[in-house]
């Protein structure tokens, strides 16, 4: 729309990347439907022939106290996609990619570039809103003297309905050391935990309820020799060859996480990455001065790191049990490692078996003969290996994606389209998987965590990972930045609690007709419509059929 000569708007969803380098293609999107307690979320891009500064923007809604407004960021990337990518990106060249928001308030208005579209991102919170009926959303566009450069006009109809509580597992792997170095705090200290608890929040907020706990300095992407900040909870003290353990720190994370809205508990890696060959690192007091006791020295199978699990183990499941977390606590052995290392990581399994063999115990890897011959009770294969796993009839399974999930299936690159991240929602539903894992919330170093980056200015690990695989949130001044790829997650998250709600009332096969509606195929991890309208409609059309039951 053009209301100032020369200003023009569009009203799109939150599936369409908006670049500044190209021509708005996808249609406009003036309504949407939302359940009595979700986030919905839509843009409105503007373009200007000049160059303009300051402009306010203004929100008039009986909904305003659930709006929030954001302007969507550019940030470089100089590796959107590998050698051998597949065609479902929106672009493959280095440039400019839309993905921070950054909220208003913290801007002195936005700004229109010559002949560049941008946008600002419109979320609608409806936690807690108890409403129902649609509702126009009014946006005004005006310039720095008080004129009106653009308007559009957004409907969103609230269905008397709530989604029910989510219960898949999700985890985004925290990493507390990065908000240290990047901040520059000292790890733990008091502005530590302040950081922790405003990065737990978001992460909550966003369909996380599981989060990474570091017993001990987590043993992941880190160059084999080379080490990561410390920051390990369980405070440790040797007397000979007995081992003495403090958990106030840990029980101090366990209630600032479970008061952020985290349910679930996944306790860092008791083994190095790629085959648990090696201990995490630990620090120990011994005899008044803190020292490594083991780490990549240490050979995991060796008698010393043996007896210290031996006699931890056993005071941190006492610990779950005063701390009500039976439930709720999940293991690591070691994070993906392959079939040559089948030997090591069996006899980490049976050490860890000992103590846990109650309790969840899970990792990401792909080769069924860890699971098959027993050493681990919940395989997490990445989604391009799943179907193995599916066709087995493994129970509670999970799956993950990272850098190396690039072909068909779901990912979150700069590069992808949007629906590629959302599509992961209907793909768990439909095929009962329980949980998803992703190693990257908040990794601002390069690759083996050999220095810290700028995620503003570096979003590929220091060029080793596609941009948007390393991190879902950027460091703001005053805590976390979000991102269009944190939200669509969340959208997608949100879908499997609708399909969920809609399945309570109908039964979960016609809910799975109703997915496969139209489908010359049917809907799997690597056959689904790669058309935007598609996703939007999908979800449209389970709103309505919801709508159907929200006065029984």
């Amino acid at each position: 729309m053009e209301v100032s000569h020369g200003f023009y708007t569009r009203v799109l969803s939150s599936l369409t990347k908006v670049f500044p380098d190209c021509e708005l293609t996808d249609q406009p999107v003036i309504t949407g439907t939302a359940l009595g307690n979700e986030t919905f979320s839509f843009q409105v891009a503007y373009k200007s022939t000049w160059h303009l500064k300051q402009i306010k923007v203004n929100v008039e809604s009986a909904l305003n106290e659930w709006v929030t407004v954001r302007s969507v960021g550019l940030v470089p990337s100089e590796l959107p996609c590998v050698h051998d990518q597949d065609d479902i990106v929106l672009r493959k060249t280095p440039g400019l990619y839309p993905d921070p928001l950054y909220p208003l308030e913290e801007t002195e208005g936005i700004t229109a570039f010559p002949g560049q579209w941008r946008s600002i991102w419109i979320s609608v919170d409806l936690k807690n809103a108890k409403l129902s009926g649609s509702y126009p959303i009014d946006i005004t566009f005006e310039s720095a003297n008080s004129e009106i450069l653009g308007r559009e006009v957004f409907t969103l109809e609230v269905i008397a309905l709530e989604l029910p509580e989510q219960t898949t597992y999700h985890t985004e792997w925290f990493h507390t050391d990065c908000l240290a170095t990047y901040y520059n705090v000292e790890i733990f200290s008091e502005a530590h935990w302040r950081l922790i608890e405003q990065y737990v929040h978001t992460a909550a907020t966003h369909g996380v309820n599981m989060i990474l706990t570091p017993l001990f300095t987590p043993p992941l992407d880190t160059e084999v020799g080379g080490e990561r900040p410390t920051v390990q909870l369980v405070d440790v003290e040797a007397v000979g060859d007995t081992y003495h353990f403090s958990f106030e720190k840990l029980e101090r994370w366990i209630t600032l996480c479970r008061e952020q809205g985290i349910k679930y508990f996944e306790f860092s890696h008791l083994f190095t990455q790629w085959g648990a060959k090696h201990a995490p690192k630990i620090m120990v007091n011994d005899q008044g001065e803190l020292k490594r006791r083991f780490g990549w020295e240490t050979d995991a199978a060796g008698e010393d790191y043996h007896q210290f699990l031996h006699q931890f183990l056993p005071k941190l499941v006492a610990f779950i049990d005063e701390h009500q977390l039976e439930r709720n606590s999940f293991f690591h052995i070691s994070d993906e490692p392959n079939g040559e290392d089948l030997p090591c990581y069996q006899r980490a399994s049976e050490i860890i078996y000992q103590h846990l063999a109650d309790f969840p115990i899970m990792d990401a890897l792909s080769d069924y003969r860890f699971y098959e011959k027993g050493f681990v009770k919940n395989p997490i294969p990445a989604n391009d290996h799943i179907i193995p796993f599916l066709e087995k009839g493994v129970e509670n399974l999970w799956t993950y994606y990272c850098n190396g999930q690039k072909n068909k299936v779901s990912n979150r690159f700069f590069a992808m389209p949007s629906f590629r991240t959302r599509i992961l929602g209907l793909q768990l539903y439909k095929f009962n998987v329980i949980g998803f894992l992703h190693w990257g919330y908040n990794f601002w170093y390069s690759q083996y965590s050999k220095k810290p980056i700028d995620p503003f200015k570096n979003t590929d690990a220091n060029y080793s990972f596609p941009s948007g695989d390393a991190f879902l949130v950027y460091p703001g001044e005053h805590g976390p930045i979000e991102s269009i790829r944190l939200e669509v997650l969340n959208d997608a998250f949100q879908d499997i609690r609708a399909l969920q709600l809609l399945e309570s009332y109908t039964g979960r096969q016609r809910v799975i007709e109703i997915l496969e509606e139209g489908l010359e195929h049917e809907l799997t991890f690597t056959d689904y419509p790669l058309e935007l309208d598609w996703h939007l409609l999908k979800r449209e059309r389970i709103n309505r059929e919801l709508k159907r039951y929200q006065h029984m």
